[in-house]
């Protein structure tokens, strides 16, 4: 049975971690990726337990309200790509909103623990396969830099900014005499 605060510590931890954090989004972009959306209430799943990161493995819990299974399909679709799925009835002890005094737990004043039915889908899924998708998809969004270009017409020692900018100024006028940096600006006092 899954408790409502252990969720919340779950998604807590995540925060305060980057890992965890950067995990979790590229976990749910292989999702994404593999069009698993598309299936019925896949997108309405909330995260119960993860990311647990194993030697080979990621592995995340969602839940779904029991009435509202996710497809089968979606999860038959990972199966293609060597992810391992299991689906779990279970319930969720969330407590009550108060709305009347019957509400309240005896001796607190906090509300009474419902128990509601839910759907647990446990995705193992292959590190390897995170990171062919994240690589795929760092290549596609440009994210892979292409390496320097040597220049054999840049000057020794020039910066590349430096070809550019002198590109659109006008050469200096070699009859028009220099400023003498030590004299005073005409004008200024």
């Amino acid at each position: 049975m899954q408790n409502i605060y252990d969720i919340v510590k779950n998604v807590e931890g995540i925060y305060e971690s980057n890992t965890a954090f950067q995990v979790l989004k590229d976990f749910e972009r292989v999702l994404d990726e593999l069009d698993i959306y598309v299936y019925k209430n896949w997108e309405d799943g909330e995260l119960a337990e993860g990311p647990i990161i194993d030697r080979h493995w990621i592995t995340c819990k969602f839940f779904w309200p029991r009435a509202k299974m996710p497809d089968p399909m979606g999860g038959k679709r990972l199966l293609d790509y060597d992810c391992k799925i299991s689906y779990e009835k279970s319930h969720i002890a969330k407590p009550r909103k108060i709305r009347q005094p019957g509400d309240i737990r005896p001796g607190t004043k906090k509300g009474k623990l419902d128990r509601l039915p839910i759907w647990i889908v446990e995705i193992m899924m292959p590190k390897k396969l995170v990171a062919d998708i994240y690589g795929a998809y760092s290549q596609k969004m440009g994210l892979v830099t292409e390496p320097a270009i040597e220049q054999s017409d840049a000057l020794p020692g020039a910066q590349p900014a430096d070809a550019v900018a002198g590109a659109g100024a006008p050469a200096p006028d070699a009859a028009a005499p220099a400023a003498d940096p030590a004299a005073p600006a005409a004008g200024v006092i």
